[in-house]
């Protein structure tokens, strides 16, 4: 017996956004939506909201806006969620990633 999995977009961005919530130096995610204001930082619960699935085709990209720890490195930062939701993905999801993008939209104290 054979059947289909699909995984929604919505699930695909709650995966990415705990995932990124996971790396050291990331305090929170921001809205990607500007008119909601980069000032609010989202928790856990809202992980989703900082997340933006975009689609070329088969392909899946993910762009993630962040906040991020003042004190660490931004490009550290970015390359260690890059490298770790590009692997839950794969692993979690069955899904390769064709781009990562991580926004640093804020910095704040931890």
């Amino acid at each position: 017996m054979t059947g289909t999995i699909n995984i929604t977009e919505a699930a695909l961005a709650s995966l990415i956004g705990l995932t990124a919530h996971e790396v050291p130096g990331v305090v929170g995610m921001a809205p990607a939506n500007l008119k909601e204001g980069l000032s609010r930082v989202l928790g856990r619960a809202n992980a989703r909201e900082g997340v933006v699935i975009g689609r070329e085709g088969p392909d899946y990209l993910a762009d993630l806006y962040v906040v991020v720890a003042y004190g660490v490195s931004i490009p550290t930062v970015a390359r260690n969620i890059v490298e770790r939701v590009e692997h839950i993905v794969r692993t979690q999801a069955g899904i390769t990633l064709k781009a990562t993008r991580v926004h640093a939209v804020g910095v704040q104290r931890a």
